[in-house]
């Protein structure tokens, strides 16, 4: 997952990018990257970290310009700890092009070999972003042949993209002296949205909170397949480029992925949410009687709504029993799952009145690896709780994400391959409730009766593009433990700012 923004104003717009990658901040912490047009040339700064320690003035002051781009960074493809796989990414033909990416393509192997056999473009990193912009700038060359650019060379360019990338691919690209270009991949998995400001800036950026953080009015989703390009002038211009486009967004975004103040085609976050503690509460019942739950407690941050939803509906006080260390940041660690414990207990700590003596129900957004949620229980026993249930607003994570989320090999899943039993055991709670994956389609489907459906392939097994076989599985999981050997740091979610912190 990572966060995109791109604006065309007519007054500098640094300012503005960087304010809008803070917004954005919970969608990628390991790099982040400026990159703004002044008469044609191209300034860029970018680096690995967040963006507030990224960013200097001094930077800041080498970033002119009225039209640029940005990115916030977290892995899901290629060498995460290299910083030559910040974004932007940048050619200089046709025109000169730079890139920002969020998503992750499927074929990205294969593109790479037509690039250097066929295309004649030279790939330097790891990352299926670079692959992407060598496409992109490809095609482009194709569809204008030397002449002038126009819009419609532009579409005809994202068009030929759309034949032959796969995966999932939100995209902000500059292309020097012309404009800015935004499209989504043909099924819309990950989001991207256009507003525009009250001095006639138009921004575009992966969630509306950018938007209006920014001081921009949102205008309208960008369209899976569509492109929109907007000239210097500020002139919008778009069209459909996919031949047979539906949006089957991301339900992780809904989920933990997005802030719960955006709204993502169509949906509200936090209505989402609301919607999933409701369902939830149909699946406690069935499971842990009511009276039997003295009080029901949120594993910050996510799951709030959730949880605020269910207390409402089961009758049940609901109360704040852990506090997290907002200012922790990551931490550096030795190898192995020893310390990520110990690094739970740093980034949470308990309240222990709220747990002595009673049955508690803890809610949590959803459950991956189940180590956090293991160590979590084990601290509302020693906090004094008589009994711990846990409930997951998500049904059980049993399947690798392949669209950009950085989601474990199937082997590090929690609930790969075992029953709730075995997981119960595993977590070591008194009872533990998932969300059904029909109920959690349903309640968030409910809010935009014109999606097509949801990519839920993490849940379900079931890969929107159809292009994932067991193999592909099986070299991304042998990609992804290669980099797991390399790790350093505890890139666990309680190490890195919520969304609702961020």
């Amino acid at each position: 997952m990572c966060g995109i923004v791109g604006v065309v104003s007519n007054a500098p717009v640094n300012q503005l990018i960087y304010d809008g990658l803070l917004l954005l901040q919970h969608r990628g912490q390991d790099a982040a990257g400026i990159v703004t047009q002044q008469e044609r040339k191209f300034f860029m700064h970018k680096a690995k970290g967040m963006v507030r320690d990224v960013f200097r003035t001094r930077n800041m002051r080498a970033l002119p310009g009225n039209a640029g781009l940005g990115q916030v960074r977290y892995p899901t493809a290629g060498n995460a700890y290299s910083e030559e796989e910040a974004q932007p990414f940048y050619v200089n033909a046709p025109y000169g092009i730079v890139l920002v990416h969020n998503g992750n393509l499927t074929n990205a192997q294969a593109l790479k070999s037509e690039l250097f056999t066929t295309d004649h473009r030279h790939i330097n990193t790891e990352s299926d972003s670079e692959v992407l912009l060598n496409v992109f700038a490809h095609e482009l060359e194709k569809s204008t042949r030397g002449a002038t650019l126009q819009p419609e060379d532009v579409f005809k360019a994202v068009a030929a993209v759309h034949k032959r990338v796969r995966g999932s691919y939100a995209v902000i690209a500059l292309i020097a002296g012309h404009g800015v270009l935004a499209f989504r991949d043909p099924f819309g998995i990950r989001p991207l949205s256009i507003g525009r400001g009250t001095e006639g800036a138009v921004m575009v950026a992966s969630e509306t909170v950018a938007l209006e953080g920014t001081g921009h009015v949102f205008e309208r989703h960008v369209a899976p397949g569509e492109a929109v390009f907007i000239d210097l002038e500020g002139a919008v211009h778009s069209k459909q480029c996919a031949d047979n486009p539906k949006l089957f967004p991301c339900i992780f975004e809904y989920v933990y992925l997005a802030r719960p103040d955006s709204v993502l085609d169509g949906i509200s976050v936090y209505q989402a949410r609301l919607n999933l503690g409701e369902t939830l509460a149909k699946r406690v019942v069935s499971t842990v009687p009511p009276n039997e739950i003295d009080v029901i407690i949120p594993i910050p941050e996510s799951s709030r709504p959730s949880a605020t939803q269910l207390a409402h509906l089961l009758g049940i006080p609901y109360r704040e029993g852990f506090v997290k260390n907002r200012y922790v940041g990551r931490t550096f660690i030795m190898p192995g799952q020893g310390v990520r414990k110990k690094s739970v207990r740093q980034k949470l700590n308990v309240i222990a009145s709220e747990f002595k003596g009673r049955n508690v129900m803890l809610v949590d957004d959803s459950i991956v690896r189940g180590t956090t949620s293991r160590e979590i229980v084990q601290m509302a026993r020693d906090a004094g709780a008589k009994k711990v249930y846990l409930a997951s607003a998500a049904p059980p994570v049993r399947y690798p994400n392949v669209y950009g989320i950085d989601m474990p090999t199937s082997t590090e899943l929690v609930a790969h391959g075992r029953t709730i039993e075995e997981i119960r055991e595993i977590i070591g709670c008194d009872a533990l409730i998932y969300q059904d994956v029909e109920g959690m389609k349903r309640a968030i489907g409910s809010l935009n009766t014109k999606l097509d459906g949801f990519d839920a392939s993490c849940f379900d097994g079931v890969y929107v593009t159809g292009d994932i076989n067991p193999d592909d599985i099986a070299r991304i999981n042998e990609a992804r433990l290669g980099q797991e050997d390399a790790l350093e740091e505890d890139t666990s979610r309680l190490a890195l700012p919520n969304a609702q912190d961020a």
